[in-house]
């Protein structure tokens, strides 16, 4: 007989997924596909839940493993003013 999965206690859907994870919708998935944030599954045809201990256990491990800030952007890179013209309509580009 194949090794079934062991039964979950308790599943959370995306409200209560978000008051825990303040993540946009777009990040989670991403990650999700990355295998950096625990999977969703269907539980209905549907209706999507996450497992909350795999949630909790991904934040717990978080707290425990920071991770570094992002390097702030190099605005010298910049191909466009991150203000809008006198019509106010288009970005104008730097001057050469």
């Amino acid at each position: 007989m194949p090794h079934a999965n062991p039964p979950l206690k308790r599943t959370i859907k995306k409200p209560e997924l978000h008051q825990m994870v303040p993540l946009a919708d777009s990040t989670i998935w991403e990650m999700e596909k990355r295998g950096e944030f625990p999977k969703r599954f269907l539980l209905t045809p549907r209706c999507v839940v996450w497992d909350l201990a795999e949630v909790e256990a991904w934040l717990a491990l978080r707290r425990t493993n920071p991770i570094a800030r992002a390097a702030p952007p190099d605005v010298h890179r910049r191909r466009t003013r991150p203000v809008r013209g006198e019509d106010r309509s288009e970005l104008r580009p730097f001057p050469e």
